[in-house]
């Protein structure tokens, strides 16, 4: 994983994930750190974008749009 100085991932990490989750793109939760969030393993959603810091926003079939943050939480694509 690289980051830059400042925490966040490098330009080249967000590039590199951007391309393995093109908009439309079909994943299937497989772990989340999250304990507020309604979200569990084997829930699955569509990729709507993803922004500077590499989170994947998805749209959940269940409703939800939380994001996938990067270097976190793990998603897998369908």
């Amino acid at each position: 994983m690289l980051m830059a100085n400042n925490g966040f991932p490098s330009r080249e990490t967000v590039e590199r994930v951007r391309k393995m989750y093109p908009k439309d793109t079909r994943v299937e939760l497989i772990q989340m750190d999250d304990s507020y969030s309604r979200l569990k393993p084997g829930d699955r959603g569509t990729v709507r974008f993803v922004d500077d810091a590499a989170t994947v926003f998805v749209d959940w079939d269940s409703g939800s749009g939380l994001g996938i943050v990067y270097g976190e939480d793990r998603v897998r694509k369908l």
